[in-house]
């Protein structure tokens, strides 16, 4: 066997007498924050299996096989490492070269139930093991048609049975000959979700503590490039008054020269070091940081943070250097930030970490940031301390070999001192994943994304995940499902972030404009209403003189005591006329009176003070108020988006209710298997289009009901199918994808009244089709005209399930009048996209038209979305056209894909980004 344990390298078909199921394998993250790896058993397990089981305890043996069993024998051994992945399927779970837990079921008579084991190492309990191998296992098994386990387990074995009971899952539990034998579905439930997102953000927030709370640095470097690389970051730390223990150590026999006792520590080898190193910073050149990071993974270092860069200026030889660093890395249970990163900050005052390569570092304050480009996070760490914006903590991550925007937010959900969360991402190796923690950590931080115009859709160099085929909108429409705040540049970032972390939010929707000159009030005034803001007052006679100055004070302080008002904005031309620092600290103790939102805006400065810059803040806000500063522009727009931002967040916190759409009637179960019978006709990358039966019989199966349609061959068959399908009026139409739905092609023949205006409009259809060399017929009963809608869900490689609404027509089809979403669908989520697109307005009876029954295509949407999200097989289903009228909805047309589904980025079991080829 060729794959060894540690390889990283699945084995090829010709290795194994099954089919290896590659995609199962996880990188894993456990419960003290350690990384692990998590693959289906091998053959080549052997050795490994064999040295965990002799380190086991007489107890942990017996808890397992019950019976003492000093040694497996060759035959018991062979059958535990040999399994076919379909009935008998095994997970193991490593830490570099050593099994730390092994889980397997085997399916029981009953071939939709398996029984199922675990064996933890010894030294390994209390890491979260076994309830990762139950999660994974659960996940395979109902790949491989199985939805409910079985245990046997001896009562005194209470760890393995707090495993189960809290898992999530509702178990029966009874005593029999001794055992307690449990019993409980593995249908993924909400409150088995919970537990297991509720375990995985516990686990990754404390990864990342340890990497920016490390007690103890060690800075890596070599002799060449010591003094260029290694010693300023090791003086960057100094300064900064990092609060833990420093060390320094080069992978060279010739060592930096050691510094004064109370700076840092020169090590000969990390393992000198009498405790385990945190935190290694990595300075060494390309061709060393394998080394590196192989030394301190062998020294137990928990994290590094590698800033060399090369990787993903050098292809396909810098992206497999890359990989083997991550493979490296987690053999060790190591987390990494980076290759080519910016660094790392953290300004929590009990931790004082400055690892970033920059001496222009932000204050403290409650701002998060992450970035996937190096120079984008000296952008953001530089504009914050143009803007004095003060930072909790800063994370560049270079080329997200490991360490993610997801782990990040996991981090700042819990973190105290950050209050406001910002990331740019040039890519996103599991958008599902992201929504779900987005949206969770939505309800109490806001969250601030910037992006590439190609994320998800082309990789940036040294990325390597899924790339997209969804339309260009469906990522945006992710983000503003999980109530992200959109920002179109990193500058744009932080001019939405000094608003949020200076001012509270704004409790509506209602805004007050102030300022010395009409014209620039205006310019306010319509950059709010083009953003759906309610101008409520404009006051613009006021003077800048003394007497002006305390008038301003005093109209400012009326105008925010209106209930009527939610926030203000100040526009002040001040060139010639006062110092604008003495306006924007007026306006800041007003804001501190009213605790409401205030944003002040100086255009046309020849000369800007440094003051204004961005948060403008005379250090005297009171305990008592949420105005920490005043936040300042330059001009209109990005004030008045800024302010937009904030209320369209507000907006999205107040009704987002966090529980996904329910809907009545479905049938998972029958139509997964119905699904699998037909997988046996799919090759490869082909896809099956399913006959009108098969489509309508799936649709059935989620309450869905496709109108009946015949084809048909002759006049004769036409009469008799409209007799059958219950008499005139009928509809004649071409089978064909594109001519079923032109009506100006003549491919549609509507309002067929008669057997004798049938013959006629059948031959003639024939003819038109003759044409297009697609001269297939359908025939359907004509129903009552109405607005016609198109409904589309697609498997996306990247973001899984798509699910988009239009209306028929060219504004669809030329203009990209689609709205898009990702299941899963809160009713929310429904509710909005049915009326985004602009020719949606036709449903609630804009111009005349009559109101339809929208309750009904929402129902639909849900049901839709649900089916899609439920069976990734589905490659494609196009509901067109949809008809709606003021008394009901017709199905009048599906077609339905069938493919073979790459692993959805976002599953029910716990995995760490892992990279794709």
């Amino acid at each position: 066997m060729s794959a060894t344990p540690d390889s990283g390298q699945s084995p090829t078909t010709d290795e194994l007498p099954y089919i290896y199921p590659a995609h199962w394998e996880a990188d894993v993250v456990l419960r003290d924050g350690a990384t692990a790896h998590l693959r289906p058993i091998l053959p080549s397990d052997r050795e490994a299996y064999e040295a965990m089981y002799a380190g086991q305890s007489e107890n942990s043996i017996y808890y397992r096989f019950f019976a003492p069993k000093p040694k497996l024998s060759e035959k018991e051994l062979t059958r535990f490492i040999t399994v076919d992945h379909i009935d008998r399927v095994a997970f193991v779970l490593y830490l570099g070269s050593e099994i730390i837990g092994i889980g397997r079921y085997d399916r029981g008579v009953d071939p939709t139930t398996g029984e199922v084991a675990f064996f933890i190492s010894d030294r390994h309990h209390g890491r979260g093991i076994g309830s990762i191998l139950l999660e994974h296992l659960a996940a395979a098994a109902l790949e491989r048609g199985i939805h409910r386990f079985t245990a046997e387990v001896l009562p005194q074995n209470r760890a393995m049975l707090n495993v189960f009971a809290d898992a999530g899952y509702e178990v029966s539990r009874e005593i029999e000959d001794g055992f307690v034998m449990l019993e409980f579905d593995i249908d993924p439930t909400d409150r088995s979700r919970e537990v297991m997102e509720s375990r995985e953000h516990r686990a990754e927030a404390k990864s990342i503590t340890e990497l920016l709370a490390p007690e103890r640095i060690a800075v890596v470097g070599e002799s060449a490039t010591w003094e260029s690389a290694a010693q300023p970051m090791l003086t960057n730390l100094v300064e900064g008054d990092f609060s833990g223990t420093l060390f320094a150590f080069s992978l060279d026999s010739d060592q930096p020269a050691a510094a004064t006792a109370e700076d840092y520590q020169v090590l000969d080898s990390l393992d000198d070091s009498s405790e385990t190193i945190d935190l290694a910073l990595v300075t060494v050149p390309i061709e060393r940081v394998a080394e590196a990071v192989e030394v301190c993974g062998a020294a137990g270092v928990r994290g590094a943070v590698i800033y060399t860069r090369g990787f993903a200026d050098d292809g396909a030889r810098g992206r497999a250097r890359q990989k083997a660093l991550v493979r490296s890395a987690r053999q060790y249970g190591m987390r990494i930030i980076g290759p080519a990163s910016f660094g790392v900050l953290n300004n929590n005052p009990e931790i004082r970490l400055d690892a970033t390569i920059t001496h222009h570092d932000p204050k403290p304050g409650k701002l998060g940031l992450f970035s996937q480009s190096s120079a984008i996070g000296a952008v953001f760490s530089h504009t914050a301390v143009r803007k004095n914006i003060g930072v909790s903590s800063l994370v560049s991550a270079g080329n997200r070999a490991d360490v993610s925007g997801n782990d990040l937010m996991q981090y700042w959900e819990d973190d105290p001192h950050t209050s406001v969360c910002a990331l740019y991402l040039e890519s996103i190796g599991n958008p599902r994943k992201f929504s779900r923690i987005a949206r969770r950590l939505s309800r109490t931080k806001p969250v601030i994304v910037t992006k590439n115009s190609l994320t998800g859709v082309k990789l940036p160099p040294g990325h390597a995940v899924r790339t997209s085929i969804a339309p260009a909108d469906a990522l945006n429409s992710m983000f503003n499902q999980a109530g992200v705040i959109s920002a179109e540049s990193s500058e744009q970032v932080l001019e939405v972030g000094q608003l949020l972390v200076s001012a509270p939010l704004p409790a509506g929707r209602r805004l007050a404009v102030v300022s010395n000159a009409m014209a620039l009030g205006q310019l306010i005034v319509d950059a709010a209403v083009e953003r759906d803001i309610e101008v409520k007052l404009t006051e613009n006679r006021l003077d800048l003189d003394e007497e002006g100055l305390k008038l301003l004070a005093e109209v400012v302080d009326s105008v925010l005591e209106s209930t009527d008002v939610d926030a203000l904005i100040g526009i002040f031309l001040t060139e010639g006329f006062t110092d604008p620092v003495t306006v924007a600290q007026i306006l800041l103790e007003s804001a501190r009176r009213a605790d409401k939102p205030v944003v002040a805006v100086f255009p046309g400065l020849m000369e800007y003070p440094a003051q204004i810059q961005g948060i403008y803040n005379d250090d005297a806000a009171g305990a008592e108020s949420a105005v920490s500063g005043l936040p300042c522009f330059r001009s209109p727009v990005p004030a008045v988006n800024a302010l937009a931002s904030a209320m369209n967040y507000v907006e999205w916190r107040e009704k987002e209710e966090g529980i996904f759409a329910v809907v009545s009637g479905v049938k998972p179960k029958d139509t997964a298997e119905f699904i699998a019978s037909r997988m046996e006709e799919v090759s490869g990358e082909q896809l099956l289009a399913l006959s009108q039966a098969d489509t309508s019989h799936i649709l059935a199966e989620y309450g869905i009901e496709l109108l009946p349609s015949r084809v048909v061959e002759s006049v004769e068959e036409a009469q008799a199918a409209a007799e059958e399908l219950g008499g005139y009026p009928v509809v004649l139409k071409s089978t064909d994808e594109f001519l079923g739905r032109r009506l100006d092609l003549g491919a549609i023949r509507l309002n067929i009244e008669g057997p004798d205006q049938l013959a006629h409009e059948f031959e003639a259809l024939k003819r038109t089709l003759t044409q297009y060399q697609k001269e297939e017929i359908a025939l359907q009963k004509q129903v009552k005209a109405g607005q016609a809608t198109i409904l589309e869900a697609i498997e996306d490689p990247l973001l899984g399930p798509v699910v988009s609404f239009g209306m028929s027509g060219d504004s669809t089809a030329l203009l990209e009048d689609w709205a898009h979403r990702i299941p899963p669908l809160t009713q929310r989520d429904i509710f909005k996209m049915v009326r985004s697109p602009k020719a949606a307005a036709r449903l609630f009876g804009e111009n005349n038209l009559a109101a339809v029954r929208v309750d009904l295509l929402e129902d639909l949407v849900a049901r839709v979305a649900l089916l899609k999200d439920n069976h990734p097989e589905i490659a494609s289903i196009q509901l067109s056209p949809v008809i709606v009228t003021d008394e009901g909805l017709t199905v009048a047309r599906a077609q339905m894909k069938l493919g073979n589904p790459k692993q959805r980025t976002d599953s029910a079991r716990r995995t760490m980004s892992r990279s794709e080829s």
